[in-house]
């Protein structure tokens, strides 16, 4: 660091307030100071990496070069503190509050239903605030390029994208508008879309030079080029920091450090565009955003035989990352990380681009080469130099220059491989006078095709020159079969799929320019073409309520979820947003490196040197128990998988906590075996818990007596919660009686009560867990927030302090484990008449390490398998594999999502078998009549049925079907595909206590009630039912009626809010207490019919009637017994059928959503807005699941993808073009509250309609190539699969390993 003097003034603007922040740390990002320093907790914390956009606020700044003010929307998580000098920063909080005025934004995303946890709201609100600064109307596609970078896990997208629709100018507008019910009608708080101006800055922040010291990083911010270059002389080795985009992760994962950092953001000169007769020449500090912008002005320009390398450029430049990240992001800063993947730099190499170099000795250029771009010495940048611009070529006539990139993803992921191609020919022949390939992803740097290429030149543009070409490609391109990234055969097979497409596309061009050149085939013309954006639409269909019901009884209206407005701006208090609290401090995690190991010291001494720590918490600490036997809360002698956790730091802040870990000397001796996959599990007799298993009829002679037999393997993925807000909890010591307040995010505060309890040896009554609103759940903050809870309570005991612990993104997504991966064999045996008659199907789960919900998951798993089809003779067994994996627990669906793909997957092979679609085999094998489960428990199929043919009816499907294959005739390379799949949920648990509940209702004597109860708001909308529940049978309006928090002060013993019951079982508990409370009041009201409500609350006050009651629900009969195999397990089924189309590119694997039809049966919805939120929501969780959320572990057992980086949740590209929900017309459950059903997770499995129709699509590509039917499914479905499957000469011609020669860089652990 240089000698610390004093710091200047970081001066900037914050929602129109001036900030001077005298001593600002360089290390510091605008995340931070936003939630540390000024309090402003609406811009949320969820993935630190700029992948999420929970973070998203705007930042405006004095265009140097346009003198005009630039509105820009960035992730504050990179943005660094000191790059703000004279900019102004609006967040959510700037743009309105509920306690002044709403924006039109943040109303419309409220009242179309676009909120439901909650916690990627402000970032959502943020991303569309921007563009209406920018854009006050925009179009749809620019709506959809705002939000791509921004994830939401709860919603499944749809409603988020039409609060921002009703800004577009061809928007379909709101059916309700002119209605009086439209928000448009209300004249909204803000008439004006792009509300106050709250970007107060400096005009023309002064030419000084700014120097910020930290206490590691000295922060330099020259005024003028010519200082730049001198500080780049005396500090060859600090980098140039712009964006950070790039700099930011690697100093935050990969323990990056640089000293000195120097920012050239208020340098005119490296923003500089200069259009020449030659070519374009673009500033180094030009953001990728603007680089989008200056292209496409070029191209608008020039003639198009001069633009081929620019529109490549402008290709690649849309689908890389996100809006935010392409604001913060520069070209120079993507050209000098130099990224494998970058998707510039193939097209800048190919394009002959150079780079303009400068330093104080003068200025120099150097070309944009594959020698450049391996870091070699003699092609490089010398430490002193800068990049001042990259110029980029004019392309001239005969010349054609393509971009290729295939990514697990359409939008904001990092690509597998990409390429950019360029070749020029004789004037007017096909003869190649140069050629120049080169590719992203396939080794360490972007490699150039050079030797292939230039043995090429003079050949002619034909079939012959093509395999020529290949054969030259894979022997130059060679990727080792242990190459880091895998999917190496995928990537090789994408070398030559996207030659074949350039081949394709230069043909296409000659015949325009010279008609004497081949036609292309009709049939191989659709391989030219990429799937394009599509804008998602829909309907959304639900019963009315009766006309008949009173106006103010709101039980089964669409209401706005009761924190929609708070969510929206950012008002909404999560666990982590609670201020600080007195002497706090914070705890940072200590885990595992090893996946099974013994521990031979722990060597703390070097991380309580360091400042600000103030003790590290080891399991000697815990006074009470440690956890159970075999599940520990800290590691004692022994680690049994990567991420166990052994011990934690507190400390004064959170980076000197984090910082501490790293100090932390853990010594280890390896213990065998190391068991990661199911079959290493299997061979190693390696189980948690015993076989469960369910019998019906007589399998072994059903299969001897049948006509057909098929057996096959499934494979299905696991998958990470990837709730947005992570693991999180505060720990508030008492100064008496042993008591604690445990702040914390969970969907099960008693089970966080009880676990603290016996780990502090305290009784339970002296705890008291709050829960106010929890940032997403899905099953992964039912058991793991216990075990944070602990191990904070240990801290917060032994320091006396209070203690908050937030789990960064990497850790939350190594530590707490998620959806069990699956490996399942079947046996089916079939009558030629299509009829199923024996069913023989094993599954063996991924439990990881410890028990947790493995047996529960297992259970669930095998009494679902059935789904919805009856077949006499059935034999269903399961096991849960112990493994040296993080344990895997409680995820939405719990087993089922799984499981029934099995038996999905089943009826597919029987359908192949038959040469029928599978929809016939479906039909013919599904309930008919009043019937008995496998577990001999009665149900009715009516519903089921009726949820089937509505469906088929709804979405057209075998039209559909028809002209499905009719397009799948005419196209080679690309191919739809359809499937329509039945869904028989069972709800709840499998035991009658775990469906009790209670509430505790006040009333108060102005007349305001107060409601509590047992479930925790998810992001589901149980607060906002529960109101609805208490309007009705108290007869008052909602406005009355009040909801604080969830406190196991308040409602004790409760049970988890889970398995879809949640408002089921407390709203009948509020209901019981309503009724209580109106029972009470019944004498006074009909004394005083004409009294109003506070009247008769005032009267019975004065007559002292109790105001306040207990409700109480006993709870759902539910029993199984597993040694008969019989019983009554769950309440009641939720029924349903889901219809999806896909189009597939055989060349590249990717798939397009075209449409899905969901028809769910509800019964008597409380809330239709809040249940299809639920169901989409769902479906799109359920789809990611089958088709890009990939788990990817080393043969080590290390989680590789911990970030929204590596893992990809759905994000809004991916919702289907045409998305319909239809709630099936209401029948009546005497057994639930007011005839609801509970939809929480049954929308899950319905996302495997994508799947299955994506595997009809492939499996059409295999008949129409003579490739025996496969019946090892695999799932996810994800590009590589895809490709890989639909076998062709390009993935004949890649060379092949022998497994047995190298060590692969992952291995799939189902």
């Amino acid at each position: 660091m240089l000698c610390a003097s004093r710091s200047d003034e970081l001066v900037f603007f914050v929602n129109g307030r001036k900030v001077i922040e005298r001593n600002v740390d360089p290390e510091g990002t605008l995340l931070t100071f936003l939630r540390k320093n000024l309090r402003l907790t609406g811009t949320k914390y969820a993935c630190g990496r700029g992948g999420c956009g929970a973070c998203t606020v705007m930042v405006s700044k004095h265009d140097s070069v346009s003198k005009k003010i630039r509105h820009f929307s960035v992730t504050a998580c990179l943005m660094p503190i000191c790059s703000l000098y004279g900019s102004a920063v609006t967040t959510v909080e700037g743009v309105g509050s509920i306690k002044t005025r709403l924006h039109p934004v943040q109303e419309r995303i409220a009242k179309s239903h676009g909120t439901q946890c909650g916690f990627c709201t402000p970032g959502m609100v943020m991303s569309m605030y921007t563009l209406l600064r920018n854009h006050p109307q925009p179009s749809e596609e620019q709506l959809m390029e705002a939000l791509g970078g921004n994830l939401c896990r709860c919603t499944g997208y749809r409603p988020i994208f039409e609060s921002g629709r009703t800004f577009c100018m061809e928007a379909n507008s709101c059916q309700q508008k002119g209605t009086g019910k439209c928000c448009l009608d209300w004249g909204e708080n803000d008439s004006s879309p792009l509300g106050k101006k709250n970007e107060r800055m400096a005009e023309n922040p002064e030419k000084q030079m700014l120097t910020f010291y930290g206490e590691r990083v000295t922060w330099i911010s020259p005024g003028t080029l010519k200082d730049l270059l001198e500080l780049k002389a005396k500090h060859p080795k600090a980098p140039l920091v712009l964006g950070n985009t790039s700099l930011g992760p690697g100093m935050k994962s990969q323990g990056h450090f640089h000293p000195v950092l120097l920012s050239p953001a208020r340098i005119s000169e490296l923003s500089m565009v200069t259009k020449t007769s030659d070519g374009l020449t673009i500033g180094a500090g030009c953001s990728l955003a603007q680089m989008q912008v200056i292209l496409a002005e070029r191209i608008s320009e020039l003639p198009e035989e001069k633009t081929q390398t620019y529109r490549a450029l402008l290709k690649h430049l849309r689908s890389l990352a996100g809006q935010q990240i392409r604001n913060m992001a520069s070209l120079g800063g993507h050209v000098m990380s130099r990224h494998c993947y970058s998707d510039l730099s193939p097209i800048l190499a190919v394009g002959n681009s150079t780079l303009n170099l400068i330093s104080a000795e003068g200025t120099r250029q150097i070309p944009l080469n594959e020698h450049f771009l391996a870091g070699l010495a003699s092609a490089d940048i010398e430490p002193e130099e800068i990049l001042e611009s990259v110029h980029i070529p004019h392309s001239q006539k005969w010349e054609f220059v393509s971009a290729f990139r295939q990514a697990q993803c359409q939008q904001n992921a990092l690509p597998h491989v990409n390429a950019g191609m360029r070749v020029l020919f004789k004037g007017g022949t096909d003869s190649i006078e140069d050629l120049h390939i080169a590719y992203g992803g396939v080794g360490p740097a972007t490699i150039s095709a050079h030797r292939s290429c230039q043995q090429l030149l003079g050949r002619r543009w034909n079939e012959l020159m093509l395999d020529e070409a290949c054969r030259l490609l894979l022997d130059e391109v060679s990727l080792p079969g242990s190459a880091p990234g895998g999917r190496v055969e995928f990537k090789r097979t994408l070398v030559v799929s996207f030659l074949f497409k350039f081949y394709l596309e230069v043909l296409q061009e000659l015949k325009k320019l010279d008609r004497r050149y081949s036609e292309i085939s009709e049939r191989f013309l659709s391989a030219l073409e990429d799937f394009p954006v599509t804008i998602p639409q829909g309907v959304q269909t639900y019963q009315s309520v009766d006309p008949h019901q009173p106006l103010q009884d709101p039980v089964g209206r669409p209401i706005m979820h009761l924190s929609g407005l708070k969510h929206a701006t950012g008002e909404a208090i999560f666990c982590d947003d609670i201020p600080m609290v007195d002497k706090e401090l914070f705890m940072a995690l200590m885990t595992s490196s090893r996946a099974h190991a013994k521990i031979r010291s722990i060597d703390v001494s070097k991380a309580l040197e360091l400042p600000g720590v103030i003790d590290v918490i080891t399991a000697e600490d815990i006074p009470g128990i440690n956890g159970a036997e075999n599940d520990k809360l800290l590691a004692v002698d022994e680690v049994i998988c990567v991420g166990q956790i052994i011990c934690a730091v507190v400390a004064e802040t959170d980076v000197q906590a984090k910082r501490a870990t790293e100090k932390i000397k853990i010594t280890y001796e390896d213990l065998e075996p190391v068991i990661l996959t199911i079959k290493d599990a299997i061979n190693h007799n390696s189980f948690l818990c015993p076989e469960k298993k369910l019998e019906q009829g007589n399998v072994e002679e059903a299969f001897e007596k049948v006509d057909q037999i098929v057996e096959g393997e499934v494979h299905v993925g696991g998958q990470e919660h990837f709730y947005m807000e992570t693991q999180r909890v505060l720990v508030i010591p008492k100064t008496e009686d042993k008591e604690l307040d445990i702040y914390v995010s969970t969907q099960d505060p008693a089970h966080v009560q009880k676990t603290v309890s016996s780990t502090l040896n305290i009784p339970i009554s002296r705890i008291t867990c709050h829960v106010k609103r929890v940032g997403g759940g899905f099953g992964g903050k039912t058991g793991k927030p216990a075990v944070f809870g602990a191990i904070a309570g240990v801290g917060a005991i032994k320091t006396g302090h209070p203690i908050r612990l937030v789990l960064d993104r990497e850790d939350d997504m190594l530590i707490t484990g998620g959806r069990h991966p699956l490996f399942g064999k079947y046996k089916v045996g079939f009558m030629n008449n299509r009829r199923i008659k024996a069913l023989d199907i094993e599954c063996f789960i991924n439990g990881g390490c410890t028990l947790d919900d493995s047996e529960l998951v297992t259970e669930f798993l095998i009494l679902k398998l059935e789904n919805a089809y009856k077949i006499r003779n059935l034999r269903f067994q399961g096991c849960a594999c112990m493994t040296n994996l993080p344990s895997n627990t409680a995820f939405r669906g719990f087993g089922f999502p799984q499981g029934a793909l099995v038996t999905e997957s089943c009826i597919t092979a029987v359908a192949a078998k038959c040469g029928l679609p599978p929809e016939k085999i479906r039909e013919k094998n599904m309930y008919k009549a009043v019937d008995k489960t496998i577990y001999n428990q009665a149900f009715n199929p009516e519903t089921l049925i009726r949820c089937w043919n509505e469906c088929l009816d709804k979405s057209s499907f075998h039209s559909r079907r028809m002209q499905a294959e009719e397009f799948n005739k005419k196209n080679y390379w690309k191919k739809k595909g359809i499937a329509i799949i039945p869904m028989k949920f069972s709800v709840g648990f499998a035991a009658t206590s775990y469906h009790q509940a209670a509430a505790l209702v006040h009333i108060y004597t102005d007349g305001s009630v107060l409601v509590t109860h047992g479930g925790s708001e998810l992001g589901q909308g149980i607060h906002t039912k529960m109101l609805q529940v208490a309007s009705r049978e108290l007869k008052i309006p909602m406005s009355y009626i009040h909801i604080c928090e969830t406190s196991t002060a308040t409602v004790p013993n409760t049970i988890a809010t889970a398995a879809s019951i949640g408002a089921d079982v407390n709203g009948r508990a509020v209901q019981d207490a309503c009724q209580i409370l109106l029972k009470r009041l019944e004498p006074i009201i009909k004394k005083h019919p004409e009294g109003t409500w506070e009247d008769w609350v005032e009267a019975a006050f004065e007559q002292r009637i109790s105001l306040s009651a207990t409700g109480y629900f006993r709870g759902y009969k539910a029993f199984m017994d597993w040694e008969k195999g019989v019983g009554d397990p769950f309440p009641y089924y939720v029924y349903g059928a889901a219809c999806s189309e896909v189009e597939i590119d055989c060349l590249t694997g990717a798939h397009k959503k075209i449409r899905t039809d969901i028809i769910m049966d509800a019964c008597c919805s409380l809330n239709p807005a809040i249940d299809i939120g639920q169901i989409e929501g769902s479906f799109i969780q359920g789809m990611g699941l089958y088709t890009t959320e990939e788990l990817k572990y080393s043969p080590e057992g290390v989680l590789y993808s911990r970030s929204p980086d590596e893992y990809k949740i759905p994000t809004i590209t991916d919702v289907p073009e045409e998305f319909n929900v239809s709630l099936m017309p209401s029948s009546y459950t005497p057994l639930t509250i007011y005839s609801s059903k509970g939809l929480g997770e049954s929308g899950m499995f319905l996302g495997s309609s994508v799947f299955f129709a994506i595997a009809d699509a492939v499996a059409t590509v295999r008949r129409e190539r003579g490739i025996a039917e496969d019946f090892m499914v695999q799932s996810p479905a994800t590009p590589e699969w895809v490709r890989m499957a639909c076998a062709d000469r390009f993935t004949e011609m890649i060379p092949r390993d022998d497994p047995k020669t190298f060590k692969p860089w992952s291995i799939p652990i189902a």
